[in-house]
């Protein structure tokens, strides 16, 4: 009888025994499985402006830094120009960026291809942002990218070494005193972009047809107070002075930092690089009036705003979606800010005092009052550019200004 009491009590210390070790398994597998790295990775690729590429690692690295252990990262960025994004993308839309900067000039022919779908959480955005950003982000009030910028438009930029106050308010002026000093007035007469500038307050239009893809245009008119011709007629005078020059974003800065530029058209994307040129003589403001016609007439502006897409064939969007909010959130715009210059569309960050004393967007804001959205179809540029080049090589075909009008106007409202 002992004997089996002593059996049945071994018995009993076994079965504890074993429960005890099935127990430490068990934990020891659980913290196994905690301790087991995250195992997916989201391939990810950014487009953004060259410019912007030491802004955008910096952006990217925060993201992975604050998801870390969420999913393991490889975010690539590639360099892409945000005015010529769209024919980027849809060289190859299903392998193209996941995420993507470009201009608002864009949206409508990216969503008319599918490669924009609107986005979650508008309500949110929309309070978050300036409303002509949610407006420029937005096709009949849906919502197709986050608002990035708000200050993709042209100013005056001028070494006040050279320039009074009241000089700058002339472009006759301007282009005087830097022929007086063997410099130059800079503006990109090749992009059709500036040369609205030109056109914009004289009562000859341009815009995009309801249909969303085709122009309408009267910058040939010949009924108007200012005639078609009476612009061309002073672009060959400007074009011709020695203070003038026509170049580029390159050939600007290039020209402000040697210092044969002392005054130009350009954006807020180059604020930094100017002010560090010219330091304490660095000077924005509103565009000048320029000579038409025999009056003075205020040059115009496109007012425009970069955005942030997310590509509806993404392999990624969940993650892709996450990281375009992440680059276009309120912290991130003012870094944008910070590094690069560039007006913030987030309520707050364009709020924020280092923004208000920007000289860069307080020209920005002055020369709003004289410019107007961009929505202008594919077939605008290419013939203001044909048009533009012959003005600027003194009209060498002597063809009649008349007839040039009539051609670059036939192209841009072509179907």
């Amino acid at each position: 009888m002992k004997t089996k009491c002593k059996f049945y009590l071994l018995f009993l210390v076994l079965i504890l025994l074993l429960t005890g070790c099935q127990q430490e398994v068990s934990v020891s597998e659980t913290e196994l499985i905690a301790s087991t790295p995250v195992s997916n990775t989201v391939d990810l690729t950014v487009w953004g402006a060259a410019e912007d590429e030491e802004l955008l690692r910096q952006i990217i690295n925060t993201f992975e830094e604050t998801y870390r252990g969420q999913a393991n990262f490889n975010i690539t960025y590639q360099p892409q120009s945000e005015s010529h994004c769209m024919d980027a993308l849809m060289a190859d839309l299903e392998n193209g960026a996941d995420v993507f900067a470009f201009a608002d000039d864009q949206l409508n022919a990216l969503v008319a291809a599918g490669a924009l779908e609107p986005i979650e959480d508008a309500a949110s955005v929309r309070e978050a942002n300036l409303p002509e950003a949610v407006v420029a982000a937005s096709i009949n009030d849906t919502m197709y990218a986050l608002p990035l910028t708000a200050d993709n438009g042209y100013f005056l930029y001028y070494n006040k070494d050279y320039f009074s106050d009241e000089d700058i308010q002339s472009l006759d002026r301007i282009l005087a005193i830097a022929a007086e000093h063997s410099s130059q007035f800079s503006m990109d007469w090749s992009s059709g972009w500036y040369i609205y500038s030109l056109f914009g307050n004289t009562g000859l239009t341009v815009g995009l047809n309801d249909d969303g893809i085709t122009n309408y245009c009267t910058w040939n008119a010949v009924d108007n107070n200012i005639k078609g011709i009476d612009v061309a007629q002073s672009m060959l005078e400007i074009a011709a002075h020695p203070g003038f020059l026509s170049t580029d974003d390159a050939g600007f800065l290039e020209g402000v930092q040697n210092g044969t530029i002392i005054a130009g058209v350009n954006g807020v994307w180059n604020a930094v690089a100017v002010e560090e040129a010219w330091g304490s003589s660095f000077g924005a403001a509103k565009l000048p009036s320029y000579t038409c016609a025999g009056q003075q007439i205020q040059m115009a502006s496109f007012s425009g705003y970069k955005l942030i897409g997310v590509n509806a064939y993404s392999k990624q969007r969940k993650w892709a979606a996450k990281l375009a909010a992440w680059i276009a959130d309120e912290e991130n715009q003012k870094l944008r800010f910070r590094m690069r210059g560039q007006g913030p569309s987030n309520r707050n960050a364009a709020a924020s005092k280092e923004v208000q004393d920007s000289l860069a967007i307080a020209a920005l804001l002055e020369q709003s009052e004289f410019s107007c959205l961009q929505r202008i179809g594919g077939k605008f540029w290419d013939p203001v550019t044909i048009f533009t080049g012959e003005i600027l090589a003194g009209n060498p075909s002597g063809k009649d200004l008349q007839e040039q009008l009539d051609q670059m106007v036939a192209g841009i409202t072509a179907p």
